[in-house]
């Protein structure tokens, strides 16, 4: 049996970008995100005029996870989770997913899309779980490995966070 989850999760912040780094290379080698587009990313969560919303797990002194959230009109997409191999299955990826259907909504987004690998089939069943439907592809979406994506919707995202907290709150 796996142990609880004992994360925290809170704002990323620029000082997390390094340990984030390493942690994506992991997890993404072939598409990993650059310094430069975390950078880019944390820049719009800040301040009255902000469109994202990221947030780290910190287990003690390690980054376990993240995750990120773009929000456009009423319309938000997960830009990025990820959760440390050794957190797989305990929860944390749901966790870190009901933190950005909450900034969704306080971004008074109605829609939620992402894009996830077509061979991703854990975070699928992840995001299924939360409601989201899949509607599309995007055809050599991931590169330099050119691996489809699969494109998700969830509508009201508002109601699947309150579904969340009672299923796994």
């Amino acid at each position: 049996m796996t142990e609880p989850v004992t994360p925290v999760l809170r704002e990323m912040r620029w000082w997390d970008i390094d340990p984030v780094l390493a942690l994506e290379r992991d997890l993404f080698p072939d598409d990993a995100w650059s310094r430069g587009m975390f950078w880019s990313e944390l820049a719009h969560a800040r301040g009255p005029g902000a469109t994202r919303r990221y947030v780290v797990a910190e287990d003690r002194d390690r980054i376990a996870g993240y995750a990120g959230l773009a929000s456009a009109g009423d319309i938000a997409d997960v830009q990025t989770i990820a959760v440390a191999r050794d957190y797989w299955g305990t929860g944390l990826g749901g966790r870190l997913l009901t933190e950005l259907l909450r900034a969704a909504t306080a971004f008074e987004c109605t829609e939620v899309m992402l894009e996830c690998r077509v061979d991703n089939v854990r975070a699928q069943k992840l995001y299924e779980r939360f409601g989201f439907e899949a509607i599309g592809f995007r055809r050599g979406y991931y590169q330099p490995g050119n691996v489809d994506a699969l494109v998700m919707r969830l509508t009201d995202p508002a109601t699947s966070v309150q579904g969340t907290e009672i299923q796994h709150g």
